[in-house]
């Protein structure tokens, strides 16, 4: 790969998340992943919409979203790049949750906020990786963590 290849940010839609990741509506998290950079880093983009189910019991009268989701949503977002970063044979066909550390909420994400998931790799070793994730509205922070996952050939 060129230099010019290597610094080439990518991006997938929906259709291609879809391929990399076994989740689905109403628990994929993640509705595009912009700027990757192999499986160093990325941002992956929620629309929060009024009509997901989450917000019919948390809370109906002031709708939101549940941090564990958002933690999903940035968990989402890393595992899609780790799998689209390895082609072909290579590629993994799950990718396990292992770790949360470090999480903090710091805003509510409600309907009509789109989040990005902004994760960055700390460091890989064989099928264990480690990413810190942060997951910001309007340019502010609303949640990060230090999360882990472990690819697997099932």
């Amino acid at each position: 790969m060129s230099e010019a290849e290597a610094a080439t940010l990518e991006a997938v839609d929906i259709l291609q998340i879809m391929e990399l990741l076994p989740h689905r509506y109403p628990f994929l998290m993640v509705d595009r992943i912009i700027d990757i950079n192999r499986d160093d880093s990325a941002i992956g983009l929620k629309n929060v919409t009024i009509n997901e189910p989450h917000f019919l019991g948390h809370f109906p009268e002031q709708p939101v979203m549940p941090g564990v989701l958002l933690i999903e949503g940035m968990a989402q977002t890393a595992g899609a790049i780790c799998v689209h970063a390895r082609q072909g044979s290579a590629r993994p066909k799950l990718v396990y949750f292992m770790t949360i550390d470090k999480a903090k909420f710091r805003k509510p994400v409600v309907p009509g906020d789109t989040v990005e998931y902004h994760v960055a790799k700390i460091k890989s070793r064989g099928t264990i990786w480690k990413f810190r994730v942060e997951a910001i509205v309007a340019g502010g922070k609303v949640a990060e963590a230090e999360i882990s996952a472990m690819l697997v050939d099932a």
